[in-house]
């Protein structure tokens, strides 16, 4: 059951800075062991905890599954307009959470009301019209030529040499990008994600990508996804709102996609209930991907929600302009979540993990990255079944940050296999 804060703890963040208990929403617990970390956030704070960023900027996060369907349901009390936060004052322009928080920006992330749904229509759109044949095509295609750059050697690194390439290949692809520009993507995307100090060069990177790929479409349109945003903009939304909405679908669509793979095959390969995954049960690979959702969501917190005027939640006070940041692993562990006693998870998808509300992610977009997972994975078992851990399970990494959970390596061995296609070969 969910604690009540006492009126110690009921401090609000406010505009002069974090609570007295405020929780630092860094360090390596958010890495190696969250969901002991939000089980005390829990205890000690109850459904909505005070935290403080970096910078000593104060901020709210959201633990509770109930407290998280309230804010991610009301758009008007909990907007997305970041021009509402209280805290701008004291945000200096090279803070490296910018880029995942957002400051005027003519991204669809922080427009609301009619505006986002037009938008929000017209990416769904133009992401709803990809083939679902074709899609998988372009992932089975890529999976393999990934695999046989080390299926002869016996070993590989399965987080930088397939997870973290295959997604943002298989985007490039039906975006509309040259085959050569989807894996020098990735580093950028990784910087801007991870919150370091290149993580505004790695927006600015990203950026500078798609104003190209936009204009390159606007005047050669193709079969491909940014042509048919194009084709479709009915409403007049500028280049720079196309580029900025291109940007938000290139990120959420690579990285949660390749931490979805990374995860999934971290458990199968740790866990004993998925022993028989690389020895041909491709049946357990929906199981294992719909567990890690539940259990070791890509997407662990998200930024954010600002408060348009003063109200409660949780017990909690929060004033006009408090940013909420949104923690959809903790709200997925929420221990008041139950169905006969049990916690909602195998088939059930009513976890957090793709968000909830007008701002969710949007289903074709879920769709592509379910269909780019799993056939990623049933690709690898299929070429590499005797796949094992090369290192101890207990010695895995976390990539440090506290946004997004994913692996930063997976070193596995195998019996080496000879590639597909011959090197210089054709297909």
């Amino acid at each position: 059951m969910t604690t009540t804060p006492s009126p110690a703890h009921s401090t609000h963040t406010g505009a002069a800075g974090p609570a007295p208990d405020a929780v630092p929403f860094s360090g390596p617990r958010f890495h190696v062991e969250p969901a002991a970390l939000y089980r005390e956030m829990r205890r000690d704070h109850g459904a909505v905890a005070p935290i403080v960023l970096d910078g000593d900027v104060p901020a709210w996060l959201v633990l509770g599954y109930r407290e998280m369907l309230h804010v991610t349901s009301d758009p008007v009390l909990f907007s997305r307009d970041s021009d509402l936060w209280n805290q701008w004052a004291r945000i200096p322009d090279d803070w490296p959470l910018l880029p995942m928080i957002g400051r005027k920006q003519p991204s669809i992330l922080y427009t609301v009301g009619e505006r986002h749904r037009q938008r929000a229509a017209m990416m769904s759109d133009a992401m709803e019209a990809v083939d679902p044949f074709e899609l998988k095509r372009h992932a089975e295609r890529y999976a393999d030529e990934l695999i046989d750059a080390f299926c002869g050697f016996g070993e590989a690194e399965l987080i930088g040499q397939f997870a973290m390439l295959l997604p943002v290949r298989v985007l490039a692809k039906i975006y509309g990008f040259r085959e050569d520009q989807g894996p020098m993507l990735v580093k950028a995307i990784n910087d801007l994600v991870n919150g370091t100090a290149e993580a505004i060069s790695g927006q600015q990177f990203v950026a500078r990508s798609m104003a190209e790929l936009v204009a390159l479409r606007s005047e050669a349109p193709g079969p491909d996804v940014v042509s048919r945003m194009i084709e479709g903009n009915h409403h007049g939304f500028t280049g720079e709102e196309i580029i900025q909405d291109l940007m938000v679908m290139t990120v959420a669509g690579h990285q949660p996609t390749a931490d979805w793979i990374g995860n999934s095959l971290r458990l199968m390969l740790t866990d004993d209930r998925f022993a028989a995954s690389f020895t041909g049960g491709r049946h357990s690979v929906a199981e294992a991907m719909n567990e890690v959702l539940w259990e070791d969501t890509p997407s662990q917190n998200i930024a954010g929600r600002w408060a348009s005027r003063d109200t409660q939640l949780g017990g909690r006070r929060i004033q006009q302009g408090d940013l909420l940041v949104l923690g959809f692993a903790a709200a997925n562990a929420d221990p008041q979540v139950h169905i006969e006693g049990g916690r909602m998870r195998g088939g059930n998808n009513a976890f957090f993990s793709f968000g909830h509300g007008d701002h969710r992610c949007p289903f074709p977009a879920q769709e592509i990255a379910e269909v780019i997972a799993r056939t990623g994975i049933e690709v690898l078992l299929d070429r590499l079944p005797d796949t094992d851990l090369a290192v101890p399970a207990e010695t895995l990494v976390r990539r440090p940050s506290p946004w997004l959970r994913g692996m930063s390596e997976l070193p596995v061995r195998f019996t080496p296999t000879p590639t597909l296609t011959p090197l210089g070969g054709d297909r």
